[in-house]
């Protein structure tokens, strides 16, 4: 694709302002993405309405399941396609898109297809004032126009966990995708045409945050819910959006995850664990891991062993079936993170590794890379602790207690997710409670049931997302009283 048009109400829309799209490996020009004025986004929420009315109302419940599928199915055969489109998008590595981003984003389809035919409801029988007898039941109805506001870390994968189960509840969508990603959003329009998906029911809109495309959709009177993934400070303006009109909220907002090492655990599954949870994807996971604590007796050992690890990837074209690290998503993001980098040494930071830009060809000067880089030696209090950076960077403070590692992990504005590792059961279990996350692993990272709840505590996050727990978003419980 060169150009990337808005897709509303099953058409190709243009405009009359664009933006560019570069691919952050090399900063070369992908294409130009059509910025969708306020006129545009209230045609795309109108669409999203009347279909509401039209054949997606009255689609029985196995034929929209059917087309479901048939949407997973169509990103599949188009693999190659949304392949390169996420690739060139974000610049990760061939092994990382192919194997997480494509084939999740459209497993999303079909999990949440199948899961609406098995969603119980309630039924309370009661006795009545005169004797006699009553029968309440629930009654689950599609929430109406959801606004899907997507990151760009993980683009189709993140648009598709919020779509899909939108979709599978008998909603209708419009969806921004980030300025930044605009591609596989585009892409998923030419699927929902082939398979027959009614117009209006998928529309996206392309553009920024405020005075544009994301701005205008969170504001829009006609949008009954509001699905965000990204930036606690961006999820604050939504809120405020999503005020007026008191329409409902999803957040999946910032983090400052710890990831928690006893001295009894498997030390090599524990290394390769936090260089997965600190590095993978360059940094860029909400639930990545930024703070590392490490029981005293194994510290230095331990930080050793990461560095050789965070030392190995092997950094390159994204299309080399042998790079293992790709760029950050924008020189914007690289000048982000590099101005964390330039802080930890300026606090006097050890830098165990890393801590600037990468040397590599001349051809791959301009991306927007930064090194894989560890920290040890500064204080808790310090921003680079204490804020979230996003980038493939963590600091290793050594602990000697239990409870020591409890306060420290929690002594921090978010709460989105946790990894410890140990061999001892009770300590598993005792981390799991005393944590104050969404989500705690121990000894694995991003190991996901589709089915449990995913979501944030404190400024992570408000809701939950993730089998049944979608259904409460997506959905609105209506209660029936039959007297009988």
């Amino acid at each position: 694709m060169t150009e990337f048009k808005n897709f509303i109400d099953g058409q190709w829309v243009t405009s009359g302002k664009t933006f560019e799209n570069r691919n952050p490996i090399d900063n070369s020009l992908i294409g130009m993405v059509h910025e969708a004025n306020a006129q545009q986004v209230d045609q795309a929420v109108r669409a999203a309405r009347a279909a509401l009315s039209g054949p997606w109302a009255t689609m029985k419940t196995p034929d929209r399941v059917a087309l479901l599928h048939a949407v997973a199915d169509g990103i599949n055969k188009r693999f190659d396609d949304f392949l390169e489109a996420e690739m060139m998008d974000t610049g990760k590595p061939y092994g990382l898109a192919s194997h997480v981003d494509i084939p999740r984003g459209a497993a999303n389809f079909k999990v949440f297809a199948d899961l609406i035919r098995n969603i119980p409801t309630e039924t309370f029988p009661m006795e009545t004032p005169d004797g006699g007898h009553a029968l309440n039941y629930g009654i689950r109805v599609p929430r109406g126009v959801i606004a899907v506001v997507c990151p760009w870390n993980l683009p189709l994968l993140l648009m598709t966990w919020k779509v899909g189960p939108a979709l599978a509840c008998g909603n209708t969508v419009v969806v921004k995708p980030s300025e930044e990603t605009p591609a596989t959003a585009t892409l998923l329009g030419e699927v929902m045409n082939e398979v027959g998906m009614p117009a209006g029911v998928y529309n996206v809109v392309h553009g920024f945050g405020p005075d544009s495309a994301g701005q205008f959709l969170t504001e829009h009177p006609d949008v009954d819910g509001i699905t965000f993934t990204g930036e606690t400070r961006t999820g604050e303006v939504i809120m405020r959006a999503a005020a007026k009109g008191v329409r409902a909220v999803s957040f999946e907002l910032g983090g400052k995850n710890p990831g928690i090492v006893f001295a009894d655990a498997d030390f090599d599954k524990a290394v390769a664990g936090i260089t997965r949870s600190a590095f993978e994807n360059s940094g860029q996971v909400c639930l990545g891991t930024e703070r590392v604590y490490v029981q005293r007796p194994i510290f230095e050992r331990f930080v050793q062993a990461l560095k050789e690890r965070a030392e190995g990837f092997k950094l390159g074209d994204n299309r080399d079936r042998n790079t293992t690290f790709g760029p950050l998503v924008s020189r914007e993001h690289q000048r982000k993170v590099l101005s964390y980098y330039e802080k930890a040494a300026a606090e006097g930071a050890t830098v165990v590794t890393g801590g600037g830009v990468p040397e590599l060809p001349e051809a791959l000067k301009d991306g927007a890379w930064v090194q894989p880089t560890i920290w040890t030696g500064l204080p808790e209090t310090s921003p680079v602790i204490r804020e979230e950076i996003f980038g493939p960077c963590c600091h290793i403070q050594p602990f000697d207690t239990e409870e020591e590692v409890i306060a420290m992990a929690n002594d921090t504005p978010y709460g989105l997710a946790a990894t410890v590792w140990t061999q001892n059961l009770s300590t598993a279990h005792r981390m799991s409670a005393a944590l104050n996350v969404g989500l705690c692993w121990v000894n694995s990272w991003f190991l996901r049931d589709l089915r449990t709840s995913f979501g944030g505590a404190k400024q992570s996050g408000l809701g939950r997302e993730g089998g049944v727990h979608s259904m409460e978003f997506y959905t609105e419980l209506r209660n029936a009283c039959i007297k009988l």
